[in-house]
């Protein structure tokens, strides 16, 4: 990870990088220098506005012996996906560019398969004096309680990865679930020939509580109620997530309905469906999933998963951080929604995707 020159303020690095020109030339623009074209100082200024950058408030917040703290509560990293180890990463990126200027990160991690471990991790932070929340509201009930006793304490929180719209976040970072799978039935609309069956993999132990994977299913069932078409869908709820309950299972739908020609994994364990179909040599099935992960990544460049659906969690938990981190330090408005691009990843572009 690049490590941030401290003598830099926070913005001019992001500044440059946009402007594509070195951080001097920004330095130059900010205090009215001389030596820039006119036309770089027109980009330049343009971008500052964009991002809103006051270096003014930066120096004050330097000179600030107030410590802000920022807690998140995210799944921890299992071994069966990499996904939640790429948006921890996402906020260790936000946590080195930040924490010079005063402010620490407390990381807390629940199991995703068992609520009360989220009740507890909650319960832990909710001791600790914190200025500000991210998390992903996986479980709604738990989730919706620990977002009410945060409001009760005066505590902005910022949601990421997955939303809870009858609660009122300071913000909410991340794909829009339901148009994914909207998506998803679309193309595959276009890939399906005649009657052809599509075969909807859930794979999920807590299925009813992760919310954000049946957002998707509810966006997908949509599409075609909305588009009526001779397309048959079938589903499985595949709620042991080790390879060979998936390999189980697939098989079996596999054999009871022969004219199943496309499967949709509804979350990034698409690659323990990819395994199985690369190990039994299935051929003639179309795979897509989501998450640009490198065991997905593998499988794409093989072409046994066919399209991948980008969610970004990298950048939805370093975006999550920083939206606090301007509210908190510098009381910038934040947007309410920021919708992750639904990105559409293939064999073909794979190599020029970032997450």
């Amino acid at each position: 990870m690049e490590k941030r020159n401290h003598s830099t303020p926070l913005g001019i690095k992001e500044i440059a990088k946009r402007a594509n020109v070195s951080i001097g030339t920004v330095d130059r623009v900010i205090h009215n220098r001389p030596g820039v074209s006119k036309k770089t100082k027109e980009k330049i200024n343009a971008i500052i506005n964009e991002l809103g950058y006051q270096p003014n408030l930066i120096a004050r917040r330097l000179a600030s012996k107030k410590l802000i703290r920022i807690a998140t509560l995210t799944p921890r990293v299992p071994g069966e996906t990499v996904y939640w180890e790429v948006l921890l990463n996402g906020i260790i990126q936000a946590e080195s560019e930040i924490e010079s200027y005063g402010v620490r990160v407390d990381k807390y991690f629940f199991d995703q398969n068992d609520k009360g471990s989220f009740d507890r991790q909650a319960e832990l932070l909710l001791q600790t004096d914190v200025d500000g929340v991210m998390l992903t509201p996986i479980f709604i009930e738990e989730s919706t309680r620990f977002a009410n006793a945060c409001k009760a304490r005066n505590i902005p929180y910022v949601f990421i990865n997955s939303d809870l719209p009858q609660v009122e976040s300071l913000s909410y970072i991340g794909p829009n679930l339901f148009d994914s799978g909207y998506l998803v039935a679309h193309l595959i609309r276009y890939l399906s020939h005649g009657e052809n069956k599509v075969l909807v993999a859930n794979i999920s132990k807590e299925l009813e509580s992760h919310h954000y994977t049946l957002r998707k299913e509810e966006g997908f069932r949509a599409y075609f109620s909305d588009n009526p078409s001779p397309i048959a869908i079938v589903k499985v709820d595949i709620r042991q997530t080790d390879y060979e309950s998936v390999e189980q299972n697939i098989a079996q739908l596999l054999d009871e309905h022969q004219d199943i020609r496309i499967i949709f994994a509804t979350n990034s364990r698409v690659s323990t469906v990819a395994r199985y179909l690369e190990k039994s040599g299935k051929r003639g099935l179309l795979l897509i999933g989501y998450d640009f992960l490198p065991e997905n990544i593998e499988y794409l460049k093989k072409g046994t998963i066919d399209f991948l659906i980008g969610q970004k969690p990298h950048e939805q938990a370093y975006r999550g951080v920083m939206a606090l981190y301007q509210h908190l330090a510098f009381a910038t408005e934040v947007d309410k929604v920021n919708f992750m691009p639904i990105d559409i990843i293939t064999r073909e572009n794979y190599a020029f995707y970032r997450n």
